[in-house]
């Protein structure tokens, strides 16, 4: 992890985003994914990766046609599992975008940051179903067990990518480590560490999120999501990843990047007050720090990316939140999981993406299903069409278990100097 000290804001050096790699459930590819936002598209369909015999809710948000071949090229696929495998290819999209070679990458003083909630925990549940149906530890796929760590999802990138000396860091702050994952980049960045960072979120569906969120009585009973509606039920498991390349602003002009947006800042909070609740205090904190770290008053924000589950806990409660900081007319707030549902570690990670495209092309993404306003989340959560917008400055809400908040702030680069 980066030991420099953090630099007074105005010696800091500003950072960019200049590469995009997106795999969801509504679209692979910036394309695809920027037309699914734009319309509004559900990722909703019943489960194929496990056997759900036996569950009254058999939906999930899984990747469609996803072709590993395609973008995965220097690493044996079975070396890494769905959610390596989604990373890996995130990230050469990502730097493909951005325009960086192989050799380029290998010559810069870069970071790599994933964030995952269940890491391969897919590849889990397949070994101890082996086991249990054996009742021998020793059938196991010595491959799928050597291919479980969750520190593989950075690596594994290192290693297509070809970046033998990098630092690869894998988060796993569980829903928002995707955020957690860029504020890291952003750091090492802005501390003059690094000159390039690939940051972003990755996980697979796996029964093992499913059954826990099924126990937790936060799994909805429906095909869909409904954030912030008076009749929403709760959440669907989703998948996929997204990855971003944060450059130095120097470097990114003297190379002639295309700059999709600046990171302007980012905020983390812990207020630890319940292992799966969220707090309203703590969330209006994290808030409160990303914006007074990214130098940006509460006018300023466009639009709000939230976290939004579609839970009747966590909507009230970021809601909430919002309104603590911004009083009685906050920014529009959108739900994003209403179309990806929620896609664990890549969540915050897809968000940020989706917050730049949204300055990029000039909209806001709607949150869809929705039929009534709960009167408890007081938001304009922009109901199931987009709008065309002139985004300029984006802030991208994710909160996790104990209560880990990471709030990211960016800006529509040339805005402020």
């Amino acid at each position: 992890m980066s030991t420099a000290q953090s630099p007074a804001a105005g010696d800091r050096r500003r950072v960019v985003l200049t590469g995009l790699g997106a795999i969801t459930s509504i679209g692979t590819g910036l394309e695809e994914f920027t037309a699914g936002l734009r319309a509004g598209r559900s990722g909703a369909a019943p489960i194929t990766r496990f056997d759900t015999t036996g569950f009254e809710q058999t939906y999930a948000c899984e990747v469609k046609d996803f072709d590993a071949e395609r973008w995965i090229r220097n690493i044996p696929l079975d070396h890494v599992g769905q959610a390596g495998q989604f990373a890996v290819a995130a990230a050469r999209m990502a730097v493909e975008d951005a325009g960086l070679t192989e050799a380029e990458l290998g010559g810069t003083r870069a970071v790599i940051s994933i964030g995952t909630t269940d890491g391969e925990s897919h590849d889990l549940d397949r070994l101890v179903a082996m086991d249990v149906e054996a009742g021998d530890p020793e059938v196991m796929d010595p491959v799928l067990a050597g291919r479980v760590n969750a520190g593989r999802l950075s690596t594994a990138v290192a290693r297509e990518l070809r970046m033998p000396d990098v630092e690869a860091t894998t988060i796993t702050t569980a829903c928002a480590a995707g955020n957690y994952s860029i504020g890291y980049g952003l750091d090492t960045i802005r501390s003059g560490e690094a000159d390039l960072a690939i940051c972003g979120g990755a996980d697979a569906v796996c029964r093992k999120a499913f059954v826990s969120f099924y126990r937790l009585g936060a799994l909805t009973s429906e095909d869909r999501v409904r954030p912030f509606d008076v009749n929403r039920k709760g959440i669907l498991t989703g998948e996929g990843a997204g990855m971003l390349v944060l450059e130095s602003l120097d470097s990114a002009l003297a190379r002639g990047a295309r700059i999709y947006a600046e990171v302007l800042g980012y905020g983390l909070s812990c207020d630890a007050s319940h292992p799966t609740a969220p707090d309203r205090e703590g969330i209006a904190r994290g808030i409160e720090l990303a914006l007074d770290d990214a130098g940006v008053k509460k006018d300023e924000v466009d639009f709000i990316s939230a976290h939004g589950t579609g839970t009747k806990a966590n909507d009230k409660t970021e809601s909430g939140a919002i309104v603590d900081v911004y009083g009685s007319a906050p920014p529009r707030t959108v739900a994003l999981k209403s179309m990806l549902g929620h896609s664990m570690g890549a969540a915050s990670a897809l968000g940020a993406i989706a917050c730049a495209l949204s300055i990029e092309h000039g909209f806001i993404p709607p949150t869809i299903n929705h039929v009534e306003t709960d009167p408890e989340c007081p938001v304009d959560c922009v109901p199931n069409e987009a709008v065309d917008a002139d985004v300029r400055i984006v802030q991208n809400n994710s909160s996790a278990f104990a209560g880990n908040n990471a709030i990211l702030i960016l800006g529509k680069y040339g805005e402020r100097v």
